[in-house]
């Protein structure tokens, strides 16, 4: 078989059964594009299209040899130029343009386009960057980012300090150069003598798997906008997907670089599991549930590795399904205002679960919910002493189905006793039969990671690049927006409450944000925002002081107490005295910085139908005329309510149908039989 790997060898020419492929491509499950450009097709139907190798096996690992740096052949085109089309469309074919990418598509009709997705490949590149900037320094080469000059590392803490104190205190660095300090502990040291710029390939490089690429769109954004690369694999299962990532390769100039491959991806990562052909870099962003690639991603990714896992199932992640979650990830879900959150470390615990098994364990980096889904970055390190302390990072969830109050308990206890550490079961519960505070009973769920979600030494890295060249990204303000939340965030505080979801379970009015947040810190205790919810509220302060705060509350904007149900959990709560005596008057502190500086933490909906598309048709592409009319029918239902009796006759009767209305004539529904046979 002829593999071709390298820019400068000749173009293997498509034969004519190749050309029917790419001409029906529109199976291919497509992500979400940020802009869209059509192209007038080639009338002439003989018109000549070429296409790079499509690998049907694992790449071979990049040599060992010792780095005498970079590729001297320059890449095709400069980053900061328009790739100017290298392959001829086919007809009907659309080229979509994201970051520095152009991507083809066989058709508008049958693109699966979702511009909400482009915040998450932005932020995948922005991580990214930042992972090799920080492994290649450790080899002597410094990354090269267009348009990236000196800048500071930002510390919304200091940030704030500045603006209270008058004073200036932040030195302008080179995270280079603060990085290699670290590592050789040398300041003022000479810099790493080689390069490696976006576009051209380092022979020491990082190695990037994207196992489910489809159209490949990452894949070539990874080749143009990240720096220090040996080799970036796009895999798809389906041979359609693979002829087109291996011509948008061809069409944006790096062949050199991107090698397509039609494998099972499970296989793909399974056979590159041996130490010496591990990928330093592996993303998977599947339609639904990553599950069933997790065994095999743990394994693949190297000593210190990078893994960056997407789940879009949240129906089943966010409690509609526990036995549907606990089949896949080992975890138990619940429905509880925290759902987004728990999320997070459902998929945490699943993939440290995973990787314990191989003496391996896992470092979160970045995650974050994000509209309709998640993501994680996590490292991949191999230890069979770190592997012990596992157990005691993984909690157990007591839930109160009354009022909300959530307890956390540790599957394990870890005990230092000087240069020792003793491993022991953990005891508890941490809760009664009822609930304290309203009587209700308690739902069990996990085990989810009870650790810090982020590594806020790493995230402030990445937003210092972000802001620092917010022309890099169409999403550069929400990435800085929400990577300025994650910072915020308490990091030893697992889950969160809903200041709504406190009001509504006393029924009161709901408290400013600032003077509930003020109360808790006079009396002493820690509070932050999430980034997973607007009205969300971390804090290290048990139940007792929530529901005491909002009895002080409640005092001065009373509720009607003869209303209540003697079994209702706002009975219970406010028929208690408080022992906390709340004080609401607002504290400077109580504004997080990222609220004052009015930054764009959550999206706006962008358009109608924004959320998660359906599954690309394998017949002809693109969404299927009845779903989209499904959609539709849907749309406004609760705005335009039915308030005369009259206008049921133009809706089906559904007994009818089955047979079953014994109405006749006097049913409100219709008994058309053209409508019912509509409906079915």
């Amino acid at each position: 078989m002829l593999i071709i790997t390298a820019r400068l060898l000749p173009l293997l020419t498509v034969p004519f059964t190749h050309q029917r492929i790419l001409r029906t491509v529109g199976s291919v499950a497509y992500r979400g594009l940020r802009t869209m450009e059509a192209h007038r097709a080639p009338q002439d139907p003989h018109v000549n299209t070429t296409l790079s190798g499509v690998d049907t096996k694992p790449q071979p690992p990049t040599s060992g040899a010792p780095m005498e740096g970079l590729n001297p052949t320059p890449a095709a085109s400069t980053p900061d130029q328009e790739m100017p089309p290298t392959t001829g469309l086919l007809p009907g074919e659309t080229v979509v343009r994201e970051g520095k990418a152009a991507i083809l598509f066989p058709s508008a009709n049958e693109v699966f386009y979702n511009p909400v997705q482009e915040f998450n490949r932005d932020l995948t590149c922005a991580v990214v960057t930042e992972f090799a900037r920080e492994q290649m320094s450790r080899r002597g080469v410094k990354v090269v980012v267009p348009g990236e000059k000196k800048r500071v590392v930002v510390n919304l803490a200091d940030e704030e300090t500045e603006m209270q104190t008058g004073e200036k205190k932040r030195v302008v660095v080179n995270l280079a150069d603060e990085e290699t300090e670290m590592q050789t502990g040398e300041k003022g040291g000479e810099e790493p003598v080689v390069t490696a710029s976006v576009g051209e390939r380092c022979q020491n490089g990082l190695r990037v798997l994207e196992g489910l690429a489809a159209s490949g769109l990452r894949s070539v954004r990874f080749a143009l906008e990240v720096p220090g690369l040996s080799s970036v694999t796009a895999n798809d299962f389906s041979a359609k997907a693979a002829a087109l990532i291996a011509r948008n390769a061809q069409h944006n100039g790096v062949t050199h670089l991107l090698q397509a491959s039609q494998r099972d991806a499970s296989m793909l990562m399974y056979e590159m599991r041996g130490k010496k052909d591990r990928y330093d870099v592996i993303d998977l962003d599947p339609y639904g549930s990553p599950a069933p690639f997790l065994d095999a991603a743990v394994q693949a990714v190297g000593e210190g590795g990078l893994l960056c896992v997407t789940c879009t199932d949240m129906a089943v992640m966010a409690g509609n399904s526990g036995e549907t979650c606990y089949s896949k990830y080992g975890s138990v879900s619940i429905k509880a205002k925290y759902c987004h959150e728990m999320a997070l470390r459902i998929i945490l615990h699943s993939l440290d679960q995973r990787a314990n098994v191989y003496q391996r364990y896992i470092h979160p980096l970045l995650c974050v919910s994000v509209d309709f889904y998640i993501r994680v970055f996590v490292r991949v390190h191999t230890g069979q002493a770190m592997v012990k302390n596992s157990a005691s990072k993984q909690a157990l969830v007591y839930n109160c189905v009354g009022c909300g109050s959530f307890h956390l308990q540790r599957l394990g206890k870890r005990t230092t006793q000087g240069k020792h550490i003793k491993y022991s079961a953990a005891t508890g519960p941490p809760v009664g039969a009822e609930c304290e505070h309203c009587g209700h009973r308690h739902q069990l769920g996990g085990p989810i990671w009870g650790e810090a979600l982020h590594d806020v030494s790493f995230v402030q890295k990445v937003l210092s690049a972000v802001s620092g060249n917010p022309s890099r990204f169409g999403t550069a303000r929400r990435i800085e927006g929400m990577l300025s939340m994650v910072t915020e965030e308490l990091e030893d505080v697992p889950l969160y409450y809903t200041l709504d979801n406190l009001s509504s379970t006393v029924h009161c009015s709901t408290p400013p944000l600032l003077q509930f947040r003020s109360a808790l810190l006079h009396a002493g205790h820690r509070v932050s925002l999430s980034h997973a919810c607007k009205n969300a509220l971390k804090t290290d302060a048990p139940p007792r002081v929530l529901w005491d705060v909002m009895r002080c509350w409640e005092q001065s904007n009373p509720v009607k107490r003869d209303r209540l149900s003697e079994s209702s959990p706002a009975h219970h709560i406010l028929n208690t005295e408080p022992i906390l005596q709340a004080c609401f008057d607002v504290r400077e502190d109580a504004n997080p910085q990222s609220r004052r500086r009015h930054l764009t933490r959550f999206q706006e909906n962008p358009e109608p139908f924004w959320g998660p598309k359906a599954r690309a048709n394998a017949g002809g592409g693109g969404i299927s005329s009845d779903l989209e009319d499904r959609r539709k029918q849907g749309q406004n239902k609760r705005k335009n309510q039915i308030t005369d009796a009259t206008q049921l006759k133009s809706f089906p009767c559904k007994r009818f149908r089955k047979g079953k209305c014994t109405h006749g004539e006097k049913c409100c529904y219709s008994h058309d039989p053209q409508q019912t046979d509509k409906m079915e």
